[in-house]
């Protein structure tokens, strides 16, 4: 008699942690702005840590791109390259679509915060 009473909490012990495991699903993770010149990473933002409006400029010998960044978001403010593709494209705040100015091989996206994305992330 005390085997299966045993068991039966046993059981039942196992049966409510795979509900809880099943139930809760994945965490969302912060959004992160990855900056990127060549594929060489130069800075990570945390977009959900980002307490005051700033803003910064990248350069190097290609030219310059001023950055501006808010929580939750982050734009290409300004550029000194032709075209103003990636200043036109304003802010971004989610992964669907990065920012990339083609003349100085800046990329800016952003990513799930914890890691790369992986294959079935589009």
């Amino acid at each position: 008699m005390k085997t299966r009473v045993i068991l039966f909490l046993l059981l039942a012990a196992v049966a409510a942690s795979a509900a809880v495991l099943l139930f809760q699903g994945p965490k969302a993770r912060a959004p992160v702005a990855r900056i990127t010149r060549d594929g060489v990473l130069l800075e990570e933002i945390d977009l959900d840590r980002v307490a005051e409006p700033r803003s910064f400029t990248l350069e190097d010998g290609s030219g310059t791109n001023t950055v501006q960044v808010e929580r939750g978001r982050i734009r290409v403010s300004a550029a000194d390259c032709p075209d103003q593709v990636c200043v036109k494209q304003g802010w971004i705040s989610g992964g669907a679509v990065p920012i990339i100015c083609l003349p100085h091989r800046l990329t800016i996206e952003i990513v799930d915060g914890g890691g790369d994305l992986d294959g079935a992330a589009g």
